[in-house]
Protein backbone atom coordinates (compact mmCIF):
# COMPACT_ATOMS: atom_id res chain seq x y z
CA UNK A 1 0.00 0.00 0.00
CA UNK A 2 2.79 2.11 1.12
CA UNK A 3 4.49 1.93 -2.87
CA UNK A 4 1.52 3.03 -4.78
CA UNK A 5 1.13 6.04 -2.19
CA UNK A 6 4.72 6.65 -3.12
CA UNK A 7 3.66 6.27 -6.78
CA UNK A 8 0.83 8.56 -6.34
CA UNK A 9 2.86 11.36 -4.92
CA UNK A 10 5.84 10.57 -6.84
CA UNK A 11 3.26 11.52 -10.35
CA UNK A 12 2.73 14.52 -8.53
CA UNK A 13 5.85 16.12 -8.25
CA UNK A 14 7.07 18.89 -11.03
CA UNK A 15 9.70 17.89 -13.50
CA UNK A 16 9.15 13.81 -12.36
CA UNK A 17 5.77 13.60 -12.64
CA UNK A 18 4.30 9.92 -14.27
CA UNK A 19 7.59 10.31 -15.95
CA UNK A 20 9.26 8.96 -12.54
CA UNK A 21 6.12 7.39 -10.99
CA UNK A 22 5.77 4.39 -13.60
CA UNK A 23 9.81 3.40 -13.68
CA UNK A 24 9.33 3.56 -9.98
CA UNK A 25 5.84 1.05 -9.63
CA UNK A 26 7.90 -1.28 -11.99
CA UNK A 27 11.07 -1.37 -10.35
CA UNK A 28 9.43 -2.27 -7.14
CA UNK A 29 7.22 -5.08 -8.50
CA UNK A 30 4.05 -3.56 -8.38
CA UNK A 31 1.28 -4.49 -10.93
CA UNK A 32 1.39 -2.21 -13.54
CA UNK A 33 -2.10 -1.48 -14.84
CA UNK A 34 -2.60 -0.36 -10.96
CA UNK A 35 0.37 1.45 -10.88
CA UNK A 36 -0.29 3.23 -14.36
CA UNK A 37 -3.80 4.52 -13.38
CA UNK A 38 -2.84 5.51 -9.61
CA UNK A 39 0.26 8.10 -11.37
CA UNK A 40 -2.22 9.16 -14.00
CA UNK A 41 -4.69 10.47 -11.39
CA UNK A 42 -1.41 11.89 -9.66
CA UNK A 43 -0.35 13.56 -12.44
CA UNK A 44 -3.29 14.90 -13.11
CA UNK A 45 -4.89 15.94 -9.84
CA UNK A 46 -3.25 19.61 -9.75
CA UNK A 47 -3.77 20.04 -13.41
CA UNK A 48 -7.20 22.60 -12.44
CA UNK A 49 -5.46 24.39 -9.90
CA UNK A 50 -2.55 24.80 -12.33
CA UNK A 51 -4.48 26.13 -15.22
CA UNK A 52 -6.59 28.14 -12.90
CA UNK A 53 -4.40 29.60 -9.98
CA UNK A 54 -0.94 28.72 -11.55
CA UNK A 55 -0.34 31.83 -13.82
CA UNK A 56 -2.28 34.61 -11.05
CA UNK A 57 0.21 33.59 -8.91
CA UNK A 58 2.92 33.50 -10.82
CA UNK A 59 2.65 37.24 -11.86
CA UNK A 60 1.59 37.66 -8.39
CA UNK A 61 5.14 36.82 -7.34
CA UNK A 62 7.48 38.03 -10.12
CA UNK A 63 8.43 40.59 -8.28
CA UNK A 64 8.32 39.81 -5.01
CA UNK A 65 12.56 39.08 -3.19
CA UNK A 66 13.12 35.71 -3.15
CA UNK A 67 10.92 34.16 -5.18
CA UNK A 68 10.48 36.51 -7.92
CA UNK A 69 13.62 34.98 -10.11
CA UNK A 70 12.14 31.91 -9.90
CA UNK A 71 8.53 32.89 -10.68
CA UNK A 72 9.00 34.90 -13.57
CA UNK A 73 11.42 31.83 -14.73
CA UNK A 74 8.42 29.42 -14.39
CA UNK A 75 6.36 32.54 -16.13
CA UNK A 76 8.81 32.60 -19.14
CA UNK A 77 9.35 29.38 -19.60
CA UNK A 78 5.32 28.50 -20.00
CA UNK A 79 5.50 31.50 -22.07
CA UNK A 80 8.29 30.34 -24.50
CA UNK A 81 6.68 26.45 -24.29
CA UNK A 82 3.11 27.77 -25.05
CA UNK A 83 4.06 30.13 -28.14
CA UNK A 84 6.47 27.50 -29.38
CA UNK A 85 3.43 25.24 -29.88
CA UNK A 86 1.13 27.77 -30.85
CA UNK A 87 3.71 28.73 -33.94
CA UNK A 88 4.32 25.22 -35.01
CA UNK A 89 0.83 23.89 -34.46
CA UNK A 90 -1.50 26.51 -36.30
CA UNK A 91 -4.89 24.71 -35.92
CA UNK A 92 -3.71 21.52 -34.24
CA UNK A 93 -2.85 22.89 -31.06
CA UNK A 94 -4.74 20.71 -28.99
CA UNK A 95 -2.99 17.91 -30.85
CA UNK A 96 0.69 20.02 -30.22
CA UNK A 97 -0.60 20.27 -26.54
CA UNK A 98 -1.26 16.64 -26.70
CA UNK A 99 2.62 15.44 -28.09
CA UNK A 100 4.16 18.07 -25.85
CA UNK A 101 3.06 16.41 -23.11
CA UNK A 102 3.28 12.43 -24.34
CA UNK A 103 6.64 12.64 -25.32
CA UNK A 104 8.54 12.29 -22.35
CA UNK A 105 11.82 14.40 -22.26
CA UNK A 106 12.22 16.60 -19.60
CA UNK A 107 10.21 20.15 -19.15
CA UNK A 108 7.22 18.45 -21.66
CA UNK A 109 4.79 16.96 -19.17
CA UNK A 110 1.73 17.82 -17.53
CA UNK A 111 2.56 20.93 -15.94
CA UNK A 112 4.41 22.66 -18.00
CA UNK A 113 1.28 21.47 -21.10
CA UNK A 114 -0.85 22.40 -18.63
CA UNK A 115 0.64 25.65 -17.81
CA UNK A 116 1.48 26.84 -21.35
CA UNK A 117 -2.42 26.15 -22.23
CA UNK A 118 -3.47 28.61 -19.52
CA UNK A 119 -0.85 31.27 -20.42
CA UNK A 120 -2.17 30.82 -23.88
CA UNK A 121 -6.03 30.87 -22.50
CA UNK A 122 -6.82 27.99 -24.67
CA UNK A 123 -9.87 26.39 -23.42
CA UNK A 124 -9.68 24.57 -20.66
CA UNK A 125 -11.91 21.08 -21.51
CA UNK A 126 -10.34 20.64 -24.92
CA UNK A 127 -6.93 20.98 -22.90
CA UNK A 128 -7.69 18.69 -20.34
CA UNK A 129 -8.34 15.77 -22.80
CA UNK A 130 -5.18 16.83 -24.84
CA UNK A 131 -2.77 16.35 -21.96
CA UNK A 132 -5.08 13.72 -20.13
CA UNK A 133 -4.16 11.88 -23.38
CA UNK A 134 -0.20 12.70 -23.67
CA UNK A 135 -0.44 12.13 -19.63
CA UNK A 136 -1.44 8.42 -20.94
CA UNK A 137 1.13 8.16 -23.84
CA UNK A 138 3.79 9.07 -21.58
CA UNK A 139 3.34 6.70 -19.43
CA UNK A 140 3.09 4.19 -21.72
CA UNK A 141 6.25 5.07 -23.30
CA UNK A 142 7.99 5.05 -19.69
CA UNK A 143 6.22 1.67 -19.02
CA UNK A 144 8.30 0.26 -22.14
CA UNK A 145 11.27 1.90 -22.19
CA UNK A 146 11.77 0.20 -18.22
CA UNK A 147 10.36 -3.00 -19.03
CA UNK A 148 13.27 -2.89 -22.26
CA UNK A 149 15.69 -1.50 -20.04
CA UNK A 150 14.96 -4.16 -17.51
CA UNK A 151 14.71 -6.67 -20.00
CA UNK A 152 18.06 -5.88 -20.96
CA UNK A 153 19.72 -5.92 -18.01
CA UNK A 154 18.33 -8.89 -17.00
CA UNK A 155 20.40 -10.71 -19.73
CA UNK A 156 23.90 -9.40 -18.15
Amino acid sequence: MLKYILVFFISMVPLVELRGAVPYAITNGLPVLPSYIIAIIGNMLPMPFIFFFARKVLEWGKDKPVIGRFFTFCLVKGHKGGEKLKEKAGKGLYWALFLFVGIPIPGTGAWTGTLAASILDMDFKKSVKSVVCGVVLAGLIMGLGTKVVLLIANLF
